[in-house]
């Protein structure tokens, strides 16, 4: 069984411009690769396989220099993620899938090569990097995702395996109903009632405060993305509070009960409503349900 662990990472300077660099090379090979997809299968009516995106990489590199900084694994993995994205589309998962931006948050795939020892993960290329472990598993570490979050934060999401099956589900045991709710955030079937903490509305005028710093900075200037930074550190706080509000509830109901039952209820639609949206504990609009 799998199970993920997000640290939090601490690069150098160096490091830092490694890893823009990797994520840059990683977008632009991403965006090249859904482009001539597209084409391909407009112009032929069939797409390009995993294999046929990856054997494009020689000669890119050659053409440009610059794609062979980054780890040649990172940009392998492209393919796989592309080809994942396009699997979802095509069984009605997903949309299809959109181009990345670089104003958005960035991320690469280490597949191999990596390693968790004490308070350092070393990751091919880039080094050792200092790594805020909370807990350390004793597992297998298969895979290693850094990402760069819109507040500049890096973090490390580390896959082990376990070795171990996944459980068997059953339906037996305690039984609950969960029904979502505006001035209660979840109403479970026994009668207990959990408050809405609207984490958005407590952090509102902070947020307009430094929406409105950021507007009156000159665009381009560092001035202007000082001010984008401190706009996004507001939106990571909301952000964090609503993920350990759902988490501290959901592990709580799965806890006492065995069967969880919810409603089927569209909160996509419900954020469109702009009396609502600011009201929902959701996680940028997730369609997630309450657990």
């Amino acid at each position: 069984m799998l199970k993920a662990y997000k640290y939090r990472i601490y690069p150098t300077k160096s490091q830092v411009v490694l890893l823009a660099k990797s994520f840059g090379c990683v977008r632009w090979f991403y965006n090249f690769a859904l482009n001539l997809t597209s084409e391909t299968y407009s112009s032929t009516g069939k797409g390009l396989s995993r294999n046929d995106i990856i054997n494009l990489l020689p000669a890119l590199k050659k053409e440009h220099e610059w794609l062979t900084e980054p780890p040649s694994q990172c940009l392998q993995q492209v393919a796989l993620d592309l080809s994942s994205a396009f699997l979802n589309f095509f069984e009605k998962r997903a949309k299809y899938p959109n181009f990345k931006k670089k104003g958005q948050k960035q991320s690469i795939r280490f597949p191999q090569g990596v390693k968790l020892d004490g308070d350092y993960l070393t990751l091919p290329k880039v080094g050792k990097v200092y790594c805020k472990v909370s807990r350390m598993p004793e597992d297998r570490l298969k895979s290693v995702t850094v990402s760069l979050i819109p507040s500049g934060e890096y973090y490390a999401a580390c896959l082990y395996d376990d070795g171990k099956d996944k459980p068997v589900s059953s339906s037996q045991g305690k039984a609950i109903g969960v029904d979502m709710g505006i001035n209660h955030y979840a109403i479970t079937s026994d009668g207990t009632k959990y408050g809405n903490p609207k984490y958005y509305r407590k952090y509102e005028i902070k947020l307009i405060e430094k929406q409105k710093q950021l507007s009156r900075k000159l665009y381009g200037s560092k001035n202007r993305n000082k001010a984008r930074i401190k706009v996004a550190k507001v939106h990571t706080k909301i952000t964090r509070c609503r993920e350990d509000f759902l988490h501290k509830l959901s592990r709580k109901l799965v806890d006492e009960n065995q069967v969880i039952a919810v409603e089927n209820l569209a909160v996509k639609n419900m954020v469109r409503n702009s009396k609502l949206a600011k009201q929902l504990v959701t996680l940028d609009g997730d369609s997630s349900a309450p657990c």
